[in-house]
């Protein structure tokens, strides 16, 4: 490790420090003023889109209703992508007359950009035509942003609201959060970032591709496309899914130090900013700012690691007693191994699943660093909204562990967290590790699953582990010596990237459902402060134990093991 290299990794999060309270403020004024920004602006048009959707801003939903809003809508998206792409050799903006996607594929890519995971079992530049592209992905990637940007308004609605009248128990709009997070948020942050990635030589056309001759005499066809603007809302929207096979790795799509620090930065921005946001809906900033301590913290110790086992290079080449300077493998040289080691941090904290590196070719321990971050419950700033409420169900966890310990009920911003709750809380972490670790079981001992592995051993388990992991934490990023695109594991992965997002997001509101009718009792002695660095030591904590409790075993005969026997020289 350099200076250079972790002053790289401090400007960043300082950056994204500075950002944190005037986008926060800015998505408070935009979601929960009583008059949003720019109205004379924006508000024509708000009120246009919502008379499309037949939406009344005026008119609030229970928590069933919005979650059958959110469901009926992801589900029309997801059919419409799917036929896109099977209708795409029939369909205009198709100049290389790419031929329709294979079904399972279809449903796969469908899938993924429906729940925001953005996995890619294809390579983008040579299977999915502009339209598809432009239609079909790129309009996912503002829509199930902005899904989950309203679920974790909702559900923070649930905590913070003081109780209405009899019966009264809403959440908001799902129309409403959903248009305004489109308009007055991702739309015009993404037009000023397309348009800055285009002075710094990201591609936005529609030409065909170009044919070209290299120095040494090879034929080369030169990919062109509307990258820039895939591009600013896969970062921003923290989607992942690159226009180019090689993502945030290739050159027209991030092609200078400059735009690799923007996107990292954009990637944490709008999950850190909702910290601050929930902070005001609460009216105690300070609630917002422990859940912003206990993010950071835990990126920086997973940075740390990430780039100690980077720049300390290959354990099976040091027991070789071959000379190194870090692992370099996999890695773009104008990046070098401190971007390449953040890059991957924070785009597995943030569920963004975009890639600067190869992470299959990073050490194991380098590895297992991506593999925890998603593994904890993508709560590390998260994806966009669902980081706010995944931390904000470990904080239900962390209250009722604290209730425990003094015998009292516990309560979370003045409302009792009781059995309903607490159930609901425990239905969303078993979810996930259900799906993970019995999917990763069935495909390590079926021909179907270890068919599709270039390594065996060790390094061929974290490769299973991972693919369900990024799947079903909606992350999306890979280790990809796994060939992914057969029937299995296009269907599969599927599976668990609809899972992983839906049947979370339901309790999620369920919770908040259940907790906006209550009424919020005055604090007294025995209250348990959440606003403090207690709380945030022990909300770390048990993110911490969750996690490790339920996938150490896991990990162990994975990344761990192979950590091990590198180092003796056996295998790597």
């Amino acid at each position: 490790m350099s200076l250079i290299g972790w002053l790289q990794i401090l400007l960043f999060f300082a950056l994204v420090l500075a950002l944190t309270k005037p986008l926060g403020m800015y998505l408070f004024r935009v979601f929960e003023a009583e008059r949003q920004p720019l109205p004379r602006l924006f508000g024509p048009v708000e009120r246009l889109l919502l008379r499309l959707c037949g939406a009344d801003p005026k008119h609030e939903q229970r928590w069933s209703q919005y979650t059958l809003a959110l469901l009926a809508f992801s589900l029309l998206g997801l059919l419409i992508t799917y036929a896109l792409q099977r209708l795409q050799h029939v369909l205009p903006l198709n100049p290389q007359g790419f031929p329709p996607v294979e079904p399972a594929l279809a449903f796969n890519t469908a899938a993924s950009f429906t729940t925001n995971t953005n996995w890619q079992s294809y390579a983008g530049e040579s299977t999915l035509s502009y339209l598809t592209q432009m239609v079909g992905l790129v309009w996912h990637n503002f829509t199930s942003a902005g899904a989950g940007i309203g679920v974790a308004l909702a559900l923070a609605r649930g905590f913070t609201r003081r109780p209405g009248p009899e019966g009264q128990k809403t959440l908001g709009n799902f129309w409403v959060d959903l248009i305004r997070s489109l308009l007055y948020v991702l739309l015009p942050l993404c037009v000023v970032y397309a348009l800055f990635l285009v002075s710094q030589g990201v591609l936005q056309n529609f030409a065909p591709y170009r044919e070209l001759t290299t120095l040494e005499g090879v034929k080369q066809t030169l990919a062109m496309g509307p990258v820039a603007s895939q591009e600013a809302i896969k970062m921003l929207g923290t989607n992942g899914g690159g226009f180019f096979n090689a993502n945030s790795a290739h050159p027209f799509e991030n092609p200078t130090p400059l735009t690799n620090l923007v996107q990292l930065v954009s990637i944490f921005a709008i999950p850190a900013a909702l910290t601050y946001t929930y902070g005001k809906m609460a009216r105690d900033t300070r609630q917002g700012w422990a859940l912003f301590a206990a993010m950071s913290l835990l990126f920086f110790v997973g940075v740390a690691v990430a780039y100690a086992a980077e720049s300390s290079g290959n354990p099976a080449v040091a027991a070789a007693q071959v000379a190194q300077a870090g692992n370099m493998e996999g890695k773009e040289v104008r990046f070098g191994i401190p971007a390449s080691a953040l890059f991957a941090t924070v785009t597995t904290d943030a569920s963004c699943g975009a890639v600067n590196s190869m992470h299959d070719s990073f050490t194991p321990l380098g590895g297992l660093v991506p593999l925890v971050n998603i593994q904890l419950g993508e709560v590390i700033f998260g994806g966009v909204g669902a980081g706010l409420y995944g931390i904000l169900v470990m904080a239900v966890l962390a209250v009722f562990i604290a209730g425990l310990m003094v015998g009292r009920t516990p309560e979370y911003l003045g409302k009792k967290i009781e059995a309903r709750e607490m159930k609901l809380a425990m239905l969303y972490v078993l979810i996930f590790p259900l799906l993970i670790l019995g999917l990763s079981a069935v495909a390590a001992v079926i021909p179907q699953g270890t068919s599709s592995l270039n390594n065996a051993g060790p390094h061929g388990l974290s490769e299973i582990l991972y693919a369900y992991t990024s799947g079903a934490g909606n992350n999306g990023s890979a280790f990809a010596g796994l060939n992914a695109n057969t029937p299995f594991w296009n269907l599969s992965l599927g599976v668990a990237m609809l899972m992983g997002r839906f049947l979370m997001i339901i309790p999620v509101l369920a919770i908040a459902g259940s907790m906006v009718g209550k009424k919020v009792v005055p604090a007294g002695p025995g209250t348990f402060p959440t606003h403090g660095a207690l709380f945030t030591g022990l909300l770390v904590s048990v993110v911490i134990i969750v996690g490790a409790l339920t996938f150490f075993p896991t990990l162990s005969l994975g990344p761990i093991v192979e950590h091990f026997l590198g180092g003796s020289g056996k295998v790597f």
